[in-house]
């Protein structure tokens, strides 16, 4: 029981034993990462994603930073994302032999290291001079799969060749579709043509018909001299800001449907894998199966677009209850507030198949 003189007593002072008091920098094995501005921390002080995003915090420019870390309005569903995994929790067995655990799978028939893949980002270069493909050449090593983005720095074509001419990697092309199809025709054309039987897939955006309003981005001036070279997106400023994210989006097709996937597997072939992101209900899962899909991201665009939409990680839930077929019948993937291992674990617990 508590008595009133010592929930007083518990309210006018904190408990030692609630105190963290941090030890003295001769005590770490591994110091945590500290910058200086426009500097980056050694790679060795890196232990985490959330590592990683302080280190970007500090060493990249304020535009860029507001470029990857903004989200719609009022980051309702950002922040949902991830509050949701601290929501859900794991239930552990005990007396199971895990000596020889892996950690290895299958994406589209490919085999991975890991069950996950690097997600499109726009314009990596904005990070590092060699952008996107320092991207490949780490996936290459790790056996991880890439997916590049519409709007990477480089031509497509630059990004496979840093991988070696004799390069076996997969990789994703994550497709915006242009307004004018005869220039998305083109493009998965030229596609086609760059060693196919090492693509995974093409991974077709269709949850940004509208650009969010992500506020943080529309603040600050861009660069005008950026392009993306596959998309043709340009960057500008104009009296709603200089958000990067609309501005060089503004090419994609707003009146994008179901009957315009008929075209795209018309253009890309029969054998050629089509994975839809940006599925957000039971109903759309359905219809990607219908549609002769052959996978889906479970996707809210991580909060960038439609705010207040549910976490991505909710809808696996409504998959298994509403229609648990579709993971026999297509790989579901989803993205969205994963930072850590025990969330790539939940994903993997509620459906996100690990082949």
């Amino acid at each position: 029981m508590t008595t009133p003189s010592s929930a007083s007593q518990s309210e006018s002072a904190p408990s030692l034993s609630k105190l963290t008091i941090p030890p003295p920098q001769s005590a770490y094995t591994r110091p945590p990462p500290t910058t200086t501005p426009h500097s980056k921390p050694p790679l060795s002080s890196i232990i985490s994603t959330h590592d990683f995003e302080t280190a970007a915090r500090s060493s990249l420019t304020s535009k860029t930073f507001a470029f990857y870390d903004s989200a719609a309005t009022d980051l309702v569903t950002k922040s949902s994302n991830r509050a949701t995994f601290d929501r859900i929790l794991l239930r552990p067995r005990i007396l199971r032999d895990v000596r020889h655990a892996s950690t290895s799978s299958k994406i589209l028939g490919h085999n991975v290291s890991l069950p996950l893949f690097v997600s499109p980002a726009a314009l990596a270069k904005l990070v590092h001079p060699s952008g996107e493909k320092a991207i490949a050449r780490a996936c290459q090593f790790e056996g991880v799969i890439q997916c590049i983005s519409s709007n990477a720095s480089f031509p497509l074509h630059e990004i496979l060749a840093s991988m070696g001419a004799n390069s076996t990697q997969p990789w994703f092309f994550q497709l915006y579709v242009n307004k004018d199809h005869n220039t998305t025709k083109k493009l998965l054309k030229e596609i086609m043509a760059l060693k196919p039987a090492r693509m995974a897939g093409v991974m077709i955006t269709v949850d940004s018909a509208v650009p969010g309003k992500r506020e943080a981005d529309e603040r600050l001036k861009a660069d005008e001299s950026m392009v993306a070279p596959n998309s043709g997106g340009k960057a500008r400023n104009d009296a709603k800001g200089g958000g990067l994210g609309r501005v060089m989006g503004a090419y994609i097709d707003s009146g994008l449907n179901w009957s315009d996937l008929s075209w795209i597997r018309e253009v890309v072939g029969p054998d050629m894998p089509l994975v839809l992101k940006g599925i957000m209900s039971a109903a759309d899962a359905k219809m990607a199966v219908e549609a002769g899909m052959q996978g889906i991201v479970v996707s809210n665009h991580g909060g960038r677009n439609l705010d207040t939409a549910p976490a991505s990680v909710l809808i696996l839930l409504e998959l298994q209850k509403n229609c648990p077929e579709v993971f026999e019948k297509m790989e579901v993937f989803v993205d969205g507030g994963i930072r850590r291992g025990t969330d790539v674990l939940k994903c993997l617990a509620l459906g996100g198949r690990r082949r």
